[in-house]
């Protein structure tokens, strides 16, 4: 039954809502076959009712986040979209009231997804927190904006940040340089958001007092890390034997998150996950937190998204076919 509605938004809002040349309106009528017009301070929404219901619900959500000061993004208008049946109690804008930190140039680091959120509360409540999802979902920065957080609060006294060297002293014996040299573009995306979030300055004095350390997984061994915030990244390279030395070298006052993505593994063929291992051995060992961000999680381009989506249906189908 076709259904016709107006809602009233200030006009101050109408242009975020609606986006450059109304890109955003634009997906919602492509999306769920209804017409949107602007009539001054309010919109027309005409299509059959339950999608008019959906995209005042959206646009509802919009408007709220709009009053907050945000700039609406195409990822926002999509996840309200992917949320259009959940939209009562405001969930994007609880979203955004969780606020983490800042980056240095000022930009708020907030979870975007309902995935991320139970992410970022894990790691509040959590001692030991997996964050597992593909590429794009925030794991890694989150977990890194986490760190900084509870670093310049006196929470933790230092950050210690981690990946797995994939044979490093085989395949990047070409490289020039020491040992560091040569595992520093595996570190890379960890100084990245370092830089961004802490800014360049702090974090290289901070580094040099020792109290920020970002160091290949394999200096791991033989120590014991009291307080501090220690990220395990790309956890899905390391080996059964690396995850439980990294595991076992947690102390008091210390937080550990451990990312992850299961289906981009650069492991040796046949040679066992350490962090499928640790999944099945930990799953039920409480103050352990495991979180499972999705596609809809995916917070870069909408064509990451689809990505995404299309690895994980075809990965579907390749495991079906092996079965049958």
């Amino acid at each position: 039954m076709e259904k016709e509605i107006l809602l009233n938004i200030p006009a101050e809002h109408l242009e975020n809502i609606f986006g450059q040349f109304d890109h955003n309106v634009k997906i919602i009528e492509n999306g769920l076959e209804v017409s949107l017009v602007n009539r001054g301070d309010s919109v027309k929404i005409m299509g059959e009712e339950s999608s008019v219901e959906a995209a005042k619900n959206i646009v509802n959500e919009l408007l709220h986040l709009s009053k907050r000061g945000n700039q609406i993004t195409e990822q926002n208008v999509r996840y309200a979209m992917s949320l259009k049946e959940n939209l009562g109690d405001h969930p994007m804008v609880k979203m955004d009231e969780d606020l983490i930190c800042h980056t240095v140039s000022g930009k708020p680091v907030k979870p975007k997804t309902m995935g991320q959120k139970k992410y970022v509360d894990a790691i509040r409540n959590k001692m030991i927190v997996f964050g597992m999802g593909p590429a794009g979902t925030g794991k890694t920065y989150l977990a890194m904006a986490m760190a900084i957080t509870a670093f310049q609060a006196g929470e933790v006294s230092r950050i210690i940040l981690t990946r797995p060297a994939i044979e490093a002293g085989e395949k990047l014996g070409f490289l020039p340089g020491d040992l560091q040299s040569k595992v520093d573009p595996y570190l890379r995306p960890l100084y990245d958001a370092l830089y961004q979030i802490m800014g360049a300055e702090s974090f290289q004095r901070n580094m040099e007092k020792g109290l920020i350390e970002v160091a290949p997984l394999a200096y791991m061994r033989g120590r014991t890390l009291d307080n501090a915030f220690i990220i395990l990244d790309e956890a899905q390279n390391t080996t059964p034997a690396q995850m439980k030395m990294f595991l076992t070298r947690i102390g008091f006052g210390s937080k550990a998150v451990i990312t992850g993505d299961a289906t981009q593994k650069d492991l040796a063929p046949g040679t066992v996950s350490g962090l499928d291992v640790a999944l099945k051995v930990l799953a039920k060992v409480e103050d352990i937190g495991i979180c499972t961000l999705t596609g809809n999680d995916v917070v870069r381009h909408p064509l990451v998204q689809k990505i995404v989506n299309a690895y994980e249906i075809y990965e579907k189908n390749q495991h079906k076919g092996r079965k049958k």
